[in-house]
């Protein structure tokens, strides 16, 4: 396999780093400009995963961490394939996923929202996507939740994911979103997306031929790892690869 440097993100279709109205990216979003360096080997080359580090039930969030019973909520099927900037499958990339359950709360001692934790739900789990690109995996699904970015201003459902594929460089961190769910449009993270095509790649679209009957929906969510297609990070990392 020939290796070269990954083709830069477009910075002008991505959110931009310092956005107000999304009150934590003042503290996050850098003051100086941004320095691009070539990519070195480090940044080119990336982890290798193997099915043989993950547990059978990793892609199974209503089962992996249920003990005396299975969660409560609305049972999903998320799947979708990962490609890369020309359109190519990327195999072997480890996609991981978190959430919160389906009361709109994470299994994290900093939440604490009043929604009480489910005992059977851990919120997160992981899987590799096979030689096509893809990848499935099952869930509950997320409830909104209130955050402190203003007065009563509420998170739509989401499910972040993170993928780590050829080369560091490409690793992407994003936000998945639910088709119909009108907190979107009003959300200060998805507003800081330039336009509304761009907030549509978020949103999980429903894949009626393929729900589980009497058991679960199924959602499509695709995405493109590095260039002019790439679906887009939550926020700009400083120090972050372009």
């Amino acid at each position: 396999m020939t290796i070269g440097e990954f083709v830069e993100r477009d910075a002008t279709v991505h959110p931009p780093a310092l956005t107000p109205g999304y009150k934590t990216s003042v503290l996050r979003s850098p003051r100086n400009a941004l320095i691009s360096p070539r990519n070195t080997l480090s940044e080119i080359t990336g982890p290798v995963f193997g099915a043989r580090e993950l547990g059978e039930k990793d892609n199974d969030l209503i089962l992996n961490f249920a003990k005396d019973g299975l969660p409560i909520g609305e049972r999903l099927v998320v799947h979708g394939y990962v490609r890369d900037e020309f359109g190519n499958p990327v195999s072997g990339a480890l996609v991981e996923v978190w959430q919160a359950n389906a009361g709109g709360r994470y299994r994290h001692k900093k939440d604490q929202y009043l929604a009480p934790i489910d005992p059977n739900f851990g919120g997160c789990g992981r899987m590799i996507t096979d030689s096509n690109g893809y990848y499935v995996f099952r869930t509950i699904k997320p409830g909104p939740y209130p955050w402190a970015n203003s007065t009563n201003a509420w998170r739509p459902a989401h499910i972040h994911m993170s993928l780590s594929a050829d080369g560091w460089a490409q690793r992407l961190i994003t936000q998945l979103y639910f088709e119909g769910d009108p907190l979107i449009e009003r959300c200060p993270i998805a507003k800081t997306i330039p336009t509304v095509e761009q907030v549509r790649s978020l949103i999980a679209q429903e894949d009626p031929a393929n729900h589980i009957p009497f058991d679960a929906r199924t959602y499509r969510f695709d995405l493109t790892l590095r260039g002019r297609r790439a679906t887009f990070f939550e926020n700009t990392l400083p120090g972050a690869p372009r």
